[in-house]
This record gives structure tokens, C-alpha cells and sequence, in this order.
């Protein structure tokens, strides 16, 4: 996974980074293997434009073959992957974008040699080298040149059954581990324990105990309603009628996600494996990211927490 990590790098940090880019490399590693759809879509905003990234890798027993195994989203959200002409190169909160692709660029090198997951795996992300950025406590974040709701429309798809949000975490003093850290399991308004399973393939991945991160009611709430978030790492539980989880890429001190020289390769390869291996135990029926018999039976106790998916009063 870190040769994709550091070829993806290579294509993001570049003052002409682009959707097409990125399709282009994948293409490559595909050959000539039918079934993966690879698609970029530019979408312009008040503050510029970005691409938007979708990759769809079919299972052996998906959707898209006519079966019934679940499909994966994974989300790598960020605002930006540079803040060009305010910062030279590739910035921190990029990661969750190349994580995302380099995930992509595996699953097709893996579909193309015949190493297929059962489920179909749907990867969505955007690419913008000259991203804005905006204040933040306790360091400043970066900005994106389309809002949450172009974000979500474009990376939260009808086809995925749950999904996997991972985002640079760095500009906060709440969670304070250098790699990536889970989130609980978030779906239409609640907060939800955080999954056995989930902390059983962090611990294989990562070797180490299981980071978890603090979430409020806030985060999973949409950013245009002005309260305060950790991030934009739920902001596709908003969106999404399906169970979500955050994976971040974490430090032990507050680091700014338009800062530059601030991603770690290995981290972010971390990120990449700890999604593959969800994708796999999540199409085969073996992971599960909520208990869905206690969901149901939550929601009939206490009525439905959808108001929380929306702009509120």
C-alpha cells in the first residue's frame, strides 16, 4: 500500500493536479480488465472549482454482478490537496484524498490480477490544487472552493450500504496519537457504539490498541448550521440513511491542515490498509459496523434522530 501512498502523492502534490490525472494512472493499472468505472467531474463553487473522483470496483458476488453482497463507500474527504497561491505544495489536509486513491489504485491493480473482493467497493474524493483556506481554532483549516452539500451530493452515493469517511484530524488537542484514529458509528442522528469489529481490524492493522476519537452531537451535524466541529470527517452521516464511521489521520499535537511538510507516508498507507481490510470483512458478511437489531430497537424506544441530519430551526 505505500508504493500507492507515495504514487499518489507524486500525482496530488503538483500545481496541476487533477480528476483526469488521477484517472489516467488508474487506467494504467487496470489494463485490460473489464468492470472498474472510473469517472472525474469538475464542479465549479463561489471560490473556485475542484474534481470529483469516483472509482467503482466491482466484487465477485456485488451488486454489480447481480448478487447480494454489501457494498463499501469510501469517502476521502478534505477541502484541499494544496492552498496555492497562499502555500507552496501539497498540504496536510490532502491525506484524506490520497489515502482514498491509493485504496483505488490497490483495489484495481488487485481486480486486474484477479484477487477479488466479494463485495463491490465505491470509492469517492475530490482534487483541488488551489483550495482557500478559513479560521480555525485551535490552527486554521482549509477551506474548499464548493460547499458540504456539492461535497456530500458527489461522494455520498445511493449504491453504498455504509461508508468509511476518512479526513485529516490534526487541528485539535482531543485526540492526541500519531496515526489514525476510529470514531464511533454514526447513522441518521445518533451516535453509536463503536464497533468490535472495526477495533479488531484496527488492532491487526495497526498493531497497537485501538485509538478512538470524542465525538459531540455537533460533528455529526451539518457544518452550515454554524456550530463547531472537530472536522468534516462525519459531515457524510448528514447525508446518509447507512451506518457511517471516521477514520482520521491523527498527530499528537495540533498541526494545521493547510500546513505543508506535515503528511506522514506511513500514516496515511495505515488509513489506506485499515479501509481494504473493512471492504473486505464488510462485502464476505463477516464485519459488521452496527448491531442492526439494537439500532432498530433504539429508534423505536426513543423515535428517529433525522433532525440532527438537517439545517435545524
Amino acid at each position: 500500500m505505500l508504493k500507492h501512498v507515495l504514487d499518489t502523492l507524486d500525482l496530488l502534490d503538483d500545481p496541476a493536479a487533477s480528476g483526469e490525472a488521477v484517472l489516467t494512472a488508474l487506467r494504467a493499472r487496470a489494463g485490460d480488465t473489464g468492470g472498474v468505472l472510473l469517472d472525474s467531474t469538475t464542479v465549479t463553487g463561489e471560490k473556485g472549482s475542484t474534481d470529483f473522483v469516483t472509482v467503482t470496483v466491482p466484487g465477485t458476488a456485488g451488486k454489480r454482478a447481480g448478487g447480494t453482497a454489501r457494498t463499501l463507500g469510501v469517502v476521502g474527504r478534505l477541502g484541499g490537496v494544496g492552498a496555492r497561491p497562499e502555500r507552496i505544495g501539497y498540504v496536510s489536509d490532502g491525506d484524506g484524498a490520497t489515502a482514498a486513491l491509493a485504496l483505488a489504485a490497490k483495489l484495481v491493480e488487485m481486480h486486474s490480477r484477479g484477487d477479488r473482493l466479494p463485495g463491490d467497493v465505491v470509492i469517492g474524493t475530490h482534487v483541488c490544487p488551489k483550495a482557500p483556506t478559513r479560521p480555525h481554532q485551535p490552527v486554521p483549516f482549509m477551506d474548499s472552493p464548493v460547499d458540504m452539500a456539492a461535497m456530500n451530493d458527489n461522494e455520498v452515493l445511493p449504491e453504498m450500504d455504509a461508508i468509511v469517511s476518512i479526513d485529516t484530524t490534526k487541528g485539535n488537542r482531543i485526540i492526541n496519537h500519531r496515526g489514525i484514529a476510529i470514531s464511533n458509528t454514526v447513522r441518521e442522528g445518533y451516535i453509536l457504539p463503536v464497533s468490535p469489529d472495526l477495533v479488531s481490524v484496527y488492532e491487526t492493522v495497526c498493531g497497537i490498541a485501538a485509538q478512538v476519537f470524542p465525538l459531540s452531537t455537533q460533528d455529526i451535524t451539518p457544518y452550515a448550521n454554524g456550530l463547531y466541529h472537530i472536522n468534516s470527517i462525519l459531515q457524510p452521516a448528514v447525508a446518509a440513511a447507512v451506518p457511517v464511521v471516521g477514520v482520521a489521520l491523527t498527530t499528537e499535537t495540533a498541526v494545521a491542515g493547510s500546513a505543508t511538510g506535515a503528511s506522514h507516508e506511513t500514516d496515511i498507507a495505515l488509513a489506506a490498509r485499515f479501509a481494504l481490510e473493512v471492504a473486505k470483512g464488510y462485502g464476505a458478511g463477516t464485519l459488521q459496523l452496527h448491531d442492526e437489531e439494537e439500532f432498530a430497537r433504539l429508534v423505536e424506544l426513543y423515535g428517529p434522530a433525522t433532525h440532527l441530519q438537517t439545517g435545524g430551526r
